[in-house]
Parts: C-alpha cells; sequence; structure tokens
C-alpha cells in the first residue's frame, strides 16, 4: 500500500475511533467525570511508558522551555478531556461535537493573534460565519454554548502550545501525562480513601473499562500521528471533520438528543465556515509558490 493510501487509512481510523469516544465513556459509569479523567491520565501514562520502554520514542534531550510547553499543554488538555468526559456523560453530546467542529477555525484565530498569521479573504468570511452561528446557538439556548467553547478554545491552545514544542506525539503525551499523573493518582487515592471510589468496587468488568481508557487514548492518537507522516496537512485537514460528524451522529441517533431548527440553523452556518475554509486550504495548497523579490 503506498504511504498515501496509508497514511489516509490511519487518519480515518484515528478520526474514526475518536468520533465514537461518546459510545465509549458512559460504558465506565457510575465513574463520576473526574474518576473517569483521573484513570484515563493514568493508564495513558501506563500505555506510553511502555511504548517508551520499547523504543517507540524518547524524552531525553527536551528542552527546558519544551517541556514548560508541554506541561502548560497537559492542564488545557486536562480541561478538554474533563469537559468532554462531563459533556457526554451528562447527554450534551450534540454540543461537545460542535466544539470540535468549531476547533479549526478556533486555530486558525489564535495562529492570527499569537503567531502573526494573515487571513485570506475567504476564512475571513468563513470566521465570521462561524462567530454568527455562536450567536444564534446562544440566542437559542439563552446562553453561550459553553461546553463547545471551552472544548475549541482549550484544544486550539492545546494544539498551538503543541506546535510550538515541536516534540512527537508519543514523547509529548509521556510529558503531559507525567505532569498529571501526580494529582490523578492523589485524587483516586483520596477517592479511595473515603470509600467513593468504583474501581474497586463495581467489579472486574467496571476495572477493566476504566483501566482500557489508556489504551482507547493512544491508539487514535498513534494512528494520528502516523498520518500526520504520510498524507499532506490539507488531506488531513478535510478528514478531521469526520470525528465531529460521528459525534453529531451519536447525539441525534444513539443519545436521542434534541435539535430543532435553531440548532440544524447553527450547525449549518458552522458547516458553511468549514466548507469555505477547507475549500480555500486544499486550493491555496495547489497554487505554484511564486518567489517574491526581494
Amino acid at each position: 500500500m503506498s504511504p498515501s493510501r496509508s497514511g489516509t487509512a490511519y487518519g480515518i481510523a484515528a478520526y474514526a475511533l475518536w468520533g465514537l469516544f461518546p459510545l465509549f465513556w458512559p460504558l465506565l459509569e457510575p465513574a463520576g467525570p473526574l474518576e473517569v479523567l483521573a484513570h484515563r491520565v493514568l493508564w495513558s501514562l501506563v500505555v506510553v511508558g511502555a511504548l517508551l520502554a520499547f523504543g517507540a520514542a524518547s524524552v531525553r534531550g527536551l528542552r527546558r522551555d519544551q517541556v514548560l510547553r508541554l506541561s502548560v499543554a497537559a492542564v488545557l488538555l486536562a480541561v478538554n478531556w474533563g469537559t468532554y468526559i462531563y459533556g457526554v456523560n451528562s447527554g450534551q453530546v450534540v454540543e461537545t461535537s460542535l466544539g470540535y467542529f468549531i476547533n479549526p477555525l478556533v486555530s486558525v484565530g489564535l495562529g492570527v493573534v499569537v503567531l502573526g498569521e494573515r487571513l485570506r479573504p475567504v476564512q475571513q468570511v468563513a470566521i465570521g460565519i462561524a462567530c454568527v452561528a455562536v450567536v444564534v446557538l446562544t440566542i437559542e439556548a439563552g446562553h453561550p454554548p459553553v461546553l463547545a467553547l471551552v472544548l475549541a478554545f482549550s484544544f486550539g491552545t492545546y494544539g498551538l502550545l503543541k506546535k510550538q514544542a515541536n516534540v512527537g506525539a508519543v514523547a509529548s503525551l509521556a510529558v503531559e501525562t507525567a505532569v498529571l499523573a501526580p494529582v490523578a493518582l492523589g485524587y483516586v487515592l483520596v477517592l479511595a480513601a473515603v470509600g467513593d471510589s468504583t474501581f474497586a468496587s463495581h467489579g472486574a468488568d467496571h476495572a477493566l473499562l476504566l483501566a482500557s481508557a489508556g489504551l482507547v487514548t493512544t491508539v487514535p492518537l498513534l494512528a494520528f500521528g502516523a498520518a500526520a507522516t504520510r498524507i499532506p496537512l490539507s488531506t488531513l485537514g478535510v478528514l478531521q471533520y469526520l470525528a465531529p460528524t460521528l459525534q453529531l451522529f451519536c447525539g441525534l441517533f444513539v443519545a436521542h438528543e434534541a435539535f430543532g431548527v435553531p440548532q440544524a440553523v447553527g450547525f449549518g452556518l458552522v458547516w458553511v465556515a468549514l466548507i469555505l475554509f477547507t475549500s480555500d486550504l486544499v486550493r491555496s495548497h495547489r497554487r505554484p509558490v511564486v518567489v517574491a523579490a526581494a
């Protein structure tokens, strides 16, 4: 299989797994969102630790500034993971999917504000349409889509820090989970001490499901890393919409969440924005590079 085809397959696998996450987290009940988050961190550290031990990556030689950026990214990752688990387990899958639809546009905005990148006219229109969509959904709900915005901005900023750190997927996740692990372990121990832990009190099946959160976290990440090295960024950018689309379908057809006309209008505007943005991105990658005279 050619690198292009295998890369596309890896990308589809990564985003499909992320898109099916809403089916997994409810299986971990009655564990609360914080307990699930703590176990996700701890078991992810176990998995990446094993990968490091078998030579899949190394954290040696990381600079202090890289470790600092990854440490801040770890906090944002915990916020993102915790918010997502809470949203899914509280019956707000549709809103969590909105967060990941908005996320690429938030990433673009951060690139403009933080990195000084410039937007082309079509991209400016796309960002404006997305803002209108958020306003529509805010008016319909009577409050801003807080979960969606927290997910979009936490993951967007996380991605920005990861880009600045420029560390491989396994090594960066190792640092991030190592930063979070002491807090996660402390929380698990406190739950056990006060008798509120579900890990050892709801049978072996429940304990295994909590432990499997490590594999559930790392497998799509590794597939994503394999895709990123084999296919163009523009292709990867198109594939990323598979995840929130599947999440939306889970919310509508599995969780049977409400989705009326206002939600349809809001999501429709977001999709229009994403189509404009993605088509402009693909066109820009196809244009020949023109070297300006100094």
